[in-house]
């Protein structure tokens, strides 16, 4: 593992960080000053400031409901209501697990363990969300939802600013048409991919609105009653879920 990697993963700095601090020789390996090309081995000693640095063995999770009208980021330019101005300053150096739009609520997961996060991010795991479309759901758009779609046009739905156009979307793994009325479809779909205001760009593609979106699981973590702007800890029975997961997908932590 690179020195700046195994500093992030291990401490709370970042890797841009842990590569300053590595340039201004705070950071050794074993006696040796370390150097931003050096990798770590198990058996090495990893000091920082003179302060030997462990590696973490145990990680922690959190369920937070993201309300609408918060950004998933740690500051914004514009002004915006940060997740991290509503939870307390001791989840700062937080992670999360992916991201939920401005105007997406429901379930989000921090961490404090990048390669948790990580592993969670680019997992196979289900996403299930509640929607509401404005519009109405055709024939064409249940064959993509039970089929897949590739399109090379998916900014509708974008952010305006995205530079990805040509997006594949995978077979939803189960969908549910609650009904139509008053201009206004909803529906529940689960999904095991997280890309890029994936729903978002794939109703788009059918020139149908995502009026509200929000996403209720995430493998076996559900939001349940947990109220907006509020979060949890993991229990232990879901934490011994979460590690048989990364057993089985060989993911050390």
């Amino acid at each position: 593992m690179r020195i700046n990697k195994f500093l992030s993963h291990n401490t709370t700095y970042s890797r841009r960080e842990a590569d300053e601090l590595i340039k201004q020789g705070l950071v050794k390996i074993n006696q040796k000053t370390a150097q931003l090309s050096d990798e770590v081995k198990d058996e090495d000693k990893i000091f920082l400031k003179n302060k030997r640095i462990y590696k973490k063995t145990q990680f922690s999770v959190i369920i937070y409901h993201k309300q609408k009208g918060e950004l998933v980021s740690r500051k914004d330019d514009r002004g915006r209501k940060t997740i991290y101005e509503n939870l307390p300053k001791n989840f700062s150096t937080w992670l999360s697990v992916g991201r939920l739009d401005y105007t997406s609520e429901g379930l989000l997961l921090l961490t404090d363990s990048p390669v948790i996060a990580d592993a969670l991010m680019h997992s196979d795991l289900e996403r299930e969300y509640y929607l509401k479309i404005k519009g109405q759901i055709s024939k064409q758009v249940i064959e993509a939802m039970q089929n897949g779609l590739e399109i090379q046009n998916s900014t509708k739905g974008a952010h305006a600013k995205t530079k990805i156009n040509a997006m594949k979307f995978a077979p939803f793994l189960d969908f549910e048409i609650f009904g139509w009325s008053g201009g206004y479809t909803k529906l529940r779909v689960v999904i095991n991919e997280g890309q890029n205001r994936e729903l978002r760009r794939f109703f788009g593609y059918f020139d149908l609105e995502v009026m509200d979106l929000k996403r209720v699981a995430f493998g076996v973590l559900e939001l349940g009653m947990l109220k907006a702007g509020k979060y949890r800890f993991l229990e232990r029975g879901e934490y011994e879920k979460l590690r048989d997961f990364l057993k089985i997908n060989g993911i050390r932590y």
